[in-house]
């Protein structure tokens, strides 16, 4: 197969590495808007595997033709570029024929990709957006916890990425772009509550919540964005649906009094005859704080799933955990935020999906991408409670 990813960036690298890897990979080609920064991933790539299949190639997404006589040289695309590309992406990749999944974080971008889809299945190819730790492999991990049971009721999601060393007194370290950050902190979202939708405010419904050492007590909040289009597709199949991101003990606090001082507002403010947009200037200090280059990390995941089997109540909780790797390089969220995607779209790719753009609970079941997690060592239980 010959695929090409859209950006070079953490995520992209380590998600060619797995299309290489585990995905009968010909030729593959990390496209970046900086040359260099696809050669440097390109190079990489190849040394780990030692391989001579990955190539770099400068790229403008921006730029329609461009990108369309690039999509015409390979059979699927990773988009992990920011999502206010991702429809048009959607709309090339339909013109080449070229089947595609991106990292998505944006339920309105991606609704209007669905709209897409009797156009991608005329074109006979797959289109899943949302893919990569959340949303992405939390929805695939729910999905694997109902099916688990006949009748699955209540569906909760903990999951987060961390520093494996927290530093006072923020506690977190960054793993992806600022912006996409704040975007989660930002808003609301939507969950399932009685069977009924319900929109959530962000950083809101604070918990604790317990996991083996070294880790003890983690805090959890609701953050915008994590379950996509789940919450349509379940309504009124599923009583309860929610998903809450974990972090250390006091983070959500901060960021909660951040908000409320209006350090996350899109909109110019005068300061002494100057206008400054108060996101930019947060950003700016915050990156200083928080961008600790790349220091290990630790991503955890629980889902709770409560139902009926035969007739009796049952509860499983599927738990995954994932840890930096010194030997590749690769940080735990570039893992399962690269793989999640690059095991999408080689099933893609294979004609293992149904035809058109497919929402990420709809295109592939728990139960094969935990096949596919095995081979990739990830560490996922299943027990009941």
């Amino acid at each position: 197969m010959k695929y090409g990813i859209l950006g070079a960036g953490r995520q992209g690298v380590a998600a060619a590495y797995d299309l290489i890897k585990f995905g009968n990979a010909e030729k593959l080609c990390l496209w970046d808007s900086s040359e260099q920064a696809a050669l440097d991933g390109a190079r990489r790539v190849n040394e780990l595997l030692t391989s001579t299949v990955a190539f770099g190639e400068l790229l403008d997404v921006s730029n329609g033709k461009a990108l369309q006589k690039a999509l015409k040289t390979v059979d699927g695309v990773l988009c992990a570029v920011p999502y206010k590309y991702n429809l048009e992406v959607t709309e090339a990749a339909i013109a080449t024929r070229t089947c595609m999944v991106d990292l998505g974080g944006h339920t309105a971008t991606v609704r209007k990709q669905l709209e897409l889809s009797p156009s991608a299945s005329q074109a006979g190819i797959s289109i899943v957006p949302d893919c990569g730790m959340g949303p992405g492999m939390n929805i695939t991990l729910a999905l694997l916890a109902m099916e688990q049971m006949e009748s699955p009721e209540h569906v909760q999601i903990w999951d987060g990425g961390l520093p494996e060393k927290p530093e006072d007194p923020w506690n977190y370290a960054l793993f992806f772009n600022i912006n996409g950050l704040t975007n989660e902190y930002d808003g609301s979202a939507v969950f399932l509550e009685n069977g009924i939708l319900s929109e959530v405010p962000g950083l809101s419904q604070i918990e604790t919540v317990g996991f083996p050492a070294p880790f003890g007590q983690l805090e959890a909040a609701v953050t915008t964005g994590g379950l996509s289009t789940m919450p349509w597709t379940y309504e009124g199949k599923l009583s309860t649906l929610k998903n809450k991101t974990l972090r250390y003990p006091g983070h959500w606090h901060w960021m909660r009094a951040y908000r409320e001082l209006g350090m996350f507002s899109e909109s110019p403010v005068e300061v002494d005859g100057h206008k400054i947009v108060p996101r930019e200037f947060y950003h700016c200090l915050l990156d200083r704080c928080i961008n600790r280059g790349r220091v290990p990390d630790v991503c955890l995941m629980r889902v709770q799933c409560d139902g009926m089997e035969r007739g009796k109540a049952v509860s499983i909780r599927v738990e995954a955990m994932e840890n930096y790797d010194p030997a590749t390089g690769f940080l735990a969220m570039e893992k399962w935020t690269g793989w999640h995607a690059s095991i999408m779209l080689i099933k893609a790719v294979s004609e293992s999906l149904q035809k058109g753009v497919i929402s990420v609970e709809k295109a592939l079941s728990g139960t094969e991408f935990l096949v596919e997690a095995k081979k990739r060592h990830f560490d996922i239980t299943i027990k009941p409670v």
